[in-house]
């Protein structure tokens, strides 16, 4: 999650220091394979932490017409970083570099516009818009989280802020696993009895039921190529599996979207299901007719950390409508009210040779990373075991970027 230690190592995605690698013994639902078919979807929203968070916000401002509201745990304003690791580092999160003013991101909002690679940002003008900080969060500074309540004040949205919490770097929840001011994995924090959930879900909607104490919906298991451009989720630094949840009531009545975008180190690949479980978001699915969508991220060359795109790692077009990932999740959207994805025909990659060698190597190379001393098949995320030089394993690279045992 903490992504400036990360790329002061970049040249060598195996110079890593993640924090755990347990997985979630989640009690949501074990996700069955499946397709997102349509639905009667009322109204779309979006949601995430960290670099989920300033995804969230890129998809809120490029698809203004398609997106009601957002709800951001720690993120910063509108193409912050301004594709450059650099100034992701250290003006976007912390801030001993000067950043672009709210001013100036909203001019830029404005001319991509009138240039056609975003919607109007009118459309954010009484939107919903709901934003969390805690005081122990020192990853993302607090004076770039004021200045994405400024940028959403300035178009007209209504926003609520919420910058009294002791929490640290994470998403709040009433069941989350760790203590309040943690910044350590899963990333999903309790803070007493306050569950800032259902305050952003009031929010954005005007009211909510109570949260359901068991889950009586389905997690559906998707495959993400067939919503991304090319057809390769790993070229994009996009998982190979997708998740969507649908309280049964959704299977055959209207409903809203929430689309959940996850933080840094915090992919399924990595923590499996701890955000889907932990994040309580499906408890209010269940009682208020709305179904969530966890589209994934994960790792490659650039990206180490699995971090969604908000400095250009992958595209210099990350924040317009054209970006890949952008395109993608929207895509993901679309599918779930029955239309077709708008992605250029699938490319395919000749199956190519095994390739045995050690862990070591295979990090070197680029075939794998290396996270607390395992090593992961790069796309797959594969387990391969110990990261040194004794410990060999075979893998063969099935799509460009998507390497897997053999």
């Amino acid at each position: 999650m903490r992504l400036r230690n990360a790329f002061l190592a970049l040249a060598a995605a195996t110079g890593l220091a993640a924090t755990g690698l347990t997985m979630s013994m989640a009690a949501v639902p074990a996700p069955q394979p499946g397709t997102l078919g349509g639905y009667d979807i009322t109204g779309t929203y979006v949601s995430g932490l960290s670099s989920g968070g300033f995804m969230a916000n890129q998809l809120h401002v490029a698809y203004s017409g398609l997106f009601q509201g957002a709800g951001i745990f720690s993120a910063g304003a509108y193409d912050c970083a301004q594709n450059n690791v650099n100034t992701a580092l250290y003006a976007c999160m912390d801030t001993y570099q000067q950043r672009k003013t709210p001013a100036e991101l909203e001019q830029l909002t404005r001319n991509r516009a009138a240039a056609g690679t975003l919607d109007s940002p009118q459309n954010l003008s009484g939107d919903p818009v709901w934003l969390f900080h805690g005081s122990a969060d020192d990853t993302v500074d607090r004076a770039v989280n004021d200045d994405l309540a400024t940028y959403y004040r300035d178009f007209g949205a209504r926003v609520v802020y919420d910058n009294t919490s002791a929490a640290g770097h994470a998403w709040v929840s009433p069941i989350g696993p760790n203590s309040c001011n943690a910044t350590s994995s899963p990333y999903v924090n309790k803070c007493g009895t306050t569950d800032p959930v259902k305050e952003m879900l009031s929010h954005l909607f005007g009211q909510v039921n109570a949260a359901a104490s068991t889950l009586s919906g389905k997690l559906v298991q998707f495959d993400q190529s067939t919503y991304v451009p090319g057809g390769n989720p790993a070229s994009v630094s996009m998982g190979r599996e997708g998740f969507a949840y649908v309280p049964t009531a959704c299977e055959s009545g209207p409903c809203k979207l929430m689309v959940t975008l996850h933080g840094c180190y915090q992919y399924y690949g990595l923590v499996g299901n701890a955000l889907m479980d932990k994040a309580y978001l499906n408890e209010y699915a269940d009682t208020n007719n709305m179904i969530v969508l966890y589209p994934q991220a994960t790792t490659m060359a650039g990206n180490p950390r699995g971090c969604w795109d908000w400095w250009g790692y992958q595209s210099a077009q990350y924040p317009l409508k054209t970006g890949p990932q952008m395109t993608a999740v929207v895509n993901m959207v679309k599918a779930m009210s029955g239309a077709q994805p708008t992605t250029p025909p699938t490319t395919t990659t000749p199956i190519s040779d095994c390739v045995t060698a050690s862990n070591y190597a295979h990090t070197t190379a680029g075939r794998a990373y290396a996270v607390a001393g395992q090593t992961y098949a790069m796309g797959s995320n594969q387990a391969l075991g110990l990261w040194n030089t004794f410990t060999s394993s075979s893998i063969r690279q099935s799509s460009p970027n998507y390497w897997v045992k053999c």
